[in-house]
């Protein structure tokens, strides 16, 4: 299993476009229990940022968090979307371009090594990305560096039982194991804060509840198929045993509830 740190991986295979992140997106979209949603949510968590204020997020992916908030992002904010992936930044000016995507600029960078000027961004996104990132201390550095004094990083991720209910039923299907390879692990809840400390003077946690009431079978699989962290990507035989076993617990009870423990951390210099 590669590590969730290769970024040759990521590149080649994991995020070379948004197929991977879209079938995993499309689970929580469809079957979450929390009607705000987790990029409004997210978005909620700059509200404190001025009227002018610049912005980078790190990781963009296809650019979710603005599309999902367009019409909500104060006129005079400056965004910066950056991501490791040039398929990702592809796919975040194909979907902000029929918002207008002049008021975004978009960038291919590695975190490791943020390309900017000291003091440059009034807040730093990094949704859901640091376990990712093989050096975080470097990383870290870097984005206190391009904070103006003052400035906040906000981090998302998971904690230790986020889709529990998920592991518990592909590790009675697949050879997978819950080992060190997971997110959290890396960069998580209970994890985040000691990370953090050399870098920020002040540092908040906000958890976001949430779970998934799952009653389709298919978004489910393909899930689990879409990363090589499940144990079923790119294995048949695998991803079989696991539909039927969704297939038959769905059909004696209706639904499958899984639980999500993902939240934010709030970082001021």
């Amino acid at each position: 299993m590669p590590s969730i740190t290769d970024q040759t991986h990521l590149l080649g295979e994991q995020y070379n476009t948004s197929a991977n992140l879209s079938a995993r997106s499309s689970l929580h979209e469809r079957f979450s229990v929390n009607q705000q949603g987790w990029h409004p949510w997210v978005f909620d968590q700059l509200a404190s940022l001025p009227e002018s204020s610049r912005i980078l997020e790190l990781g963009c992916g296809p650019g979710w968090l603005w599309v999902h908030n367009w019409q909500r992002i104060p006129p005079g904010w400056e965004i910066t979307l950056t991501d490791l992936s040039p398929g990702m930044i592809a796919q975040a000016r194909q979907n902000l371009a029929a918002e207008g995507e002049a008021r975004f600029r978009f960038d291919v960078i590695d975190a490791q090594e943020i390309p900017y000027p000291d003091a440059a961004f009034d807040a730093v996104v990094a949704n859901h990305m640091l376990y990712h990132v093989p050096d975080r201390p470097r990383a870290l550095a870097e984005i206190r560096r391009v904070l103006k004094p003052g400035g906040q990083l906000l981090a998302a991720t998971n904690g230790h039982n986020h889709m529990a209910e998920l592991w518990e039923i592909v590790l009675q299907v697949t050879d997978a194991t819950r080992d060190a390879n997971r997110s959290e692990f890396h960069f998580g809840l209970e994890s985040g804060r000691e990370q953090l400390q050399p870098w920020f003077d002040v540092i908040e946690r906000r958890d976001y509840p949430d779970a998934l009431l799952v009653t389709e079978a298919e978004p489910l699989i393909a899930y689990a198929a879409s990363s090589a962290l499940w144990g079923v990507q790119g294995d048949a035989a695998a991803t079989e045993r696991l539909a039927a076993h969704v297939r038959r617990q769905l059909a004696s009870e209706g639904v499958i509830r899984i639980n999500k423990n993902s939240g934010i951390f709030v970082a001021r210099r």
